[in-house]
């Protein structure tokens, strides 16, 4: 059924003035009833759109938003790539782009660091948004909404002994890293791995994204963290500006 659909979209994407049902029941080699079926839920959702004039159906608004939106988060991906290169030769540890979706964070751009013994990073690698600083930057700077959605009926695993699995705690460690503007990995979700990691925002003023670099604890020091901090809260700066997030006082886009 769901070719169907996508045939459906195809058809429409084709013609220039919309589509009958009857013509795409005749297209779909299906019957009338069954077509409108289909129609009616694709409808409802916006993906197609009637013409009252005319009866017939073509692309929906819906479809507009999407391709906007992955549009969007192309040029991001796009955009950082270089910043993520000068700041992995810059700080000689790998960093990378991450995106939140279903309750983890999803690794999408990297720029490997130069030194023998590095963090390999994998393009797709998904991990637990809780204990990764890309996770905790971003949630941190969500709604309200966001966390709680994120914190219900979540289970915080303890992968080490630094692992934060108590709400209450890690609705305390987003305070400090919304007070500070980066959160760190403190060997959370593998003992002796250090990140470091700050959010990207878009141009609407929302957090699409978050930055970090990671590396070994023995080079990652607590010495070395707020010199690294400032590296990275820099670079993801560059990146939302660069997407046209502008920034006030009171981080208030205008």
């Amino acid at each position: 059924m769901l070719d169907r659909v996508f045939r459906i979209l195809d058809i429409l994407a084709e013609s220039d003035s919309g589509v009958g049902l009857a013509e795409l029941a005749k297209q779909l080699g299906m019957h009338k009833s069954t077509t409108h079926r289909l129609v009616m839920v694709l409808e409802s959702s916006r993906y197609i759109e009637r013409n009252a004039s005319t009866g017939k159906y073509r692309l929906g608004s819906r479809l507009i938003e999407l391709g906007l939106s992955a549009a969007s988060q192309l040029d991001v991906y796009e955009i950082a790539r270089p910043y993520l290169r000068a700041l992995a030769a810059e700080v000689g540890e790998t960093a990378h782009l991450a995106v939140l979706r279903d309750g983890e964070v999803v690794s999408l751009v990297k720029a490997e660091s130069k030194q023998t013994l590095r963090t390999p990073i994998t393009v797709g690698a998904r991990t637990p948004a809780y204990c990764t600083s890309l996770g905790k930057a971003i949630l941190a700077f969500s709604p309200p909404d966001r966390l709680a959605e994120f914190l219900k009926n979540r289970k915080l695993k303890a992968y080490t002994p630094n692992t934060i699995t108590s709400p209450s705690r890690f609705k305390a460690e987003l305070q400090a890293i919304r007070e500070q503007g980066y959160a760190v990995d403190n060997e959370e979700r593998e003992i002796g791995l250090r990140c470091i990691g700050a959010p990207v925002w878009n141009s609407s003023g929302e957090v699409i994204a978050a930055i970090s670099i990671a590396g070994p604890a023995f080079r990652i020091t607590d010495e070395r963290i707020p010199q690294l901090s400032r590296a990275v809260m820099n670079t993801a700066d560059r990146i939302s500006s660069s997407l046209g997030y502008r920034k006030t006082k009171n981080n208030k886009t205008v």
